[in-house]
């Protein structure tokens, strides 16, 4: 691959994807489809090249490429890949791929929808890959406009307005990205202070010595953020709110990679260049955690709509992620970053199980079901995997996130990581509930007309469920990986110094 950029055209695909389908004319709904197949079945294969072709032995960013954008402050079209940032690319890919075959039944504004979704997925793949701040923060501005548009034209009603979905999350997007930007501001004037040179380059500004006081009080702003993004308990409730307003796509690129750039960006940017605010923050970053963990699954006990479960559940198991960058260790930020992997092809493949049971029976009552097991043992298949995995059955890539989380973190919160322990009980709780209320007993006449999965429906659970089983059957597959990223990360945290207070 030398030579070729890989990641740009990774990246550009999608949104050539979309172009094209914006020359297209509306009826061409089939057209439009096979578009938007293709072109994100072309940025999976070719995630999955630089998944195989990453040199583990060489390590560092690798497949870099960079253009000089704006010379007066130090902005680059930056892009590279490590350890860290390559389970990402690849987990946006994997979703994006299924999102589109769980969105195939659309009709109705296709050409709107699938344009936004591509435009979407590519604006999320941006900020994994991009190595320059400014850059960063473009890519994700990108991702608020089409998800706005995605749930209040394409959302549900169900529970909540598909407007109100979709301006809740909008707006908690929003303030985040605010205290973030701030916090941009602040590290791009105080680097070129230090050192004289205009630069947004992230590893660039890794090796800079801040004070003390700066670096708690940027973190603070960062963490706030990116908090905010990672569904950071008591900043958490524009999420379930926002997965049930959406449409199944969007439900699955929301809980499986967006949220994922708030903690990539904990880990990337906030951790690595400000270890100092890490260390003094992290503690209040774990206790919050708790709330993340326990709370929320203790909610999923009383929810009886299948997207709140998973939504609240979505938000519980963040609050792994969560512990898991808190305990600063090499093992705990490992089982962070596979834990975020394992959540997302979880969560997607959950929130696309249900789309289709809702297209179809037009409810998403739990108690409105029984013994589907019987009508549909391929959608039942796919919601056991998912369930499953998120209470984090040994075999799954789940429990290879859970277990090493644990492990890094009772080093350094052993008090927050037993109770956080808990959250698995109440886990296997809800999820027994809710699959053995809907899955087994006796089987209701009134849904016998359902129709299995079939065709392009089935893409979902093979791409996503052969994720989770791989990912947890061969975990050296990304434990080595990631390790290899983390490991230089922790180590740069290790020598930077501190200077004065301000």
């Amino acid at each position: 691959m030398s030579g070729f950029p890989v990641l740009t055209t990774t990246l550009l695909v999608p949104l050539l994807g979309a172009i094209i389908i914006m020359c297209l004319p509306a009826d061409k709904h089939k057209s439009i489809k096979y578009t938007a197949a293709v072109a994100t079945f072309i940025s999976m294969i070719l995630s999955l090249v630089v998944f195989l072709g990453y040199d583990k032995a060489l390590g560092g960013m690798q497949f870099i490429e960079t253009i000089p954008w704006i010379k007066d402050l130090g902005v680059n079209y930056a892009l590279g890949v490590d350890g860290i940032s390559i389970p990402m690319l690849l987990l946006t890919n994997l979703i994006g791929f299924s999102s589109i075959y769980a969105s195939w039944k659309i009709e109705e504004r296709a050409k709107e929808f699938f344009t936004l979704l591509l435009i979407l997925i590519s604006g999320v793949m941006g900020t994994f890959i991009t190595t320059d701040l400014f850059i960063f923060f473009l890519f994700y501005e990108v991702v608020v406009i089409p998800i706005y548009l995605l749930v209040i034209m394409f959302g549900s009603t169900k529970r909540v307005s598909k407007e109100y979905a979709g301006m809740k999350l909008t707006i908690y997007l929003l303030i985040g990205s605010a205290f973030l930007l701030a916090g941009l501001i602040a590290l791009f004037i105080k680097a070129k202070a230090i050192s004289g040179i205009p630069s947004m380059d992230m590893a660039f500004l890794g090796t800079l010595d801040y004070s003390s006081g700066f670096q708690i009080l940027v973190f603070a702003f960062m963490a706030f953020g990116f908090g905010t993004l990672l569904s950071m308990f008591p900043f958490h409730a524009w999420s379930p709110d926002g997965y049930a307003g959406a449409p199944t796509a969007v439900s699955m690129i929301h809980a499986g990679v967006l949220k994922k750039i708030g903690g990539y960006g904990l880990i990337r940017i906030a951790l690595t260049i400000l270890p100092l605010g890490a260390k003094f923050i992290a503690p209040v970053i774990a206790v919050l955690a708790i709330g993340n963990v326990v709370y929320a699954a203790y909610i999923c006990l009383s929810q009886k709509d299948l997207k709140y479960i998973v939504g609240y559940s979505s938000v519980s198991h963040m609050g792994y992620v969560l512990i898991g960058i808190a305990a600063l260790n090499i093992i705990s930020i490992n089982g962070a970053v596979i834990m975020m992997f394992a959540h997302g092809v979880m969560a997607a493949l959950f929130f696309a199980m249900i789309g289709n049971l809702y297209e179809k029976s037009h409810t998403r009552n739990i108690e409105d079901f029984g013994g589907l097991a019987h009508q549909m043992p391929k959608l039942a298949t796919g919601f056991m995997i998912a369930g499953l995995a998120s209470l984090g059955l040994p075999g799954t890539v789940n429990f290879i996130g859970e277990f090493t989380i644990f492990v890094g973190a009772f080093s350094t919160f052993k008090v927050i990581a037993i109770i956080a322990i808990t959250g698995i009980i109440l886990t296997a709780l809800y999820i027994l509930r809710t699959l053995g209320t809907m899955l087994f007993g006796p089987r209701k006449e009134e849904w016998d007309h359902l129709q299995d999965l079939k065709g392009p429906e089935l893409v979902p659970l093979v791409v996503l469920g052969l994720a989770i089983i791989l990912g947890g059957c061969l975990p050296f597959t990304l434990m080595d990986l990631i390790t290899n990223g983390v490991e230089p990360l922790v180590a740069q945290m290790a020598l930077i110094q501190i200077g004065g207070l301000f």
